[in-house]
């Protein structure tokens, strides 16, 4: 009996390592209070030019719960964050001053 115990639990390992990864983070982009985005927006290497299409997406958008400037930047960093390792040093780095451009286009300042 102890065979079929065994038995199971190899079986059991092996279907959790077949099942597919969850792509929940484009689910939320689907179907959350999520901006309305430009595509590919976040592959630009203009930090200006994100933070400018996020400010007009922000905006326009109705999907938003928050003010303008919150919903864009948490969909620059929801984007960041869930990128994680497969971005790029490059990249990362115009992403994050892409913050800095959208704090000034809302005329916000750096805290």
């Amino acid at each position: 009996m102890a065979t079929s115990v065994k038995q199971k639990k190899n079986s059991r390992r092996e279907s959790e390592k077949k099942k597919p990864a969850r792509k929940w983070s484009s689910r939320v982009m689907e179907t959350s209070d999520a901006l309305n985005l430009d595509g590919g927006i976040f592959k630009s290497n203009d930090p200006d030019a994100i933070a400018r299409s996020l400010k007009r997406s922000a905006e326009k958008s109705r999907r938003k719960k928050g003010t303008p400037f919150q919903s864009a930047m948490s969909m620059l960093n929801f984007y960041i964050n869930r990128a994680g390792k497969t971005l790029s040093v490059r990249q990362k780095s115009i992403l994050e001053k892409s913050k800095a451009s959208l704090r000034e286009v809302f005329h916000r300042t750096a805290r």
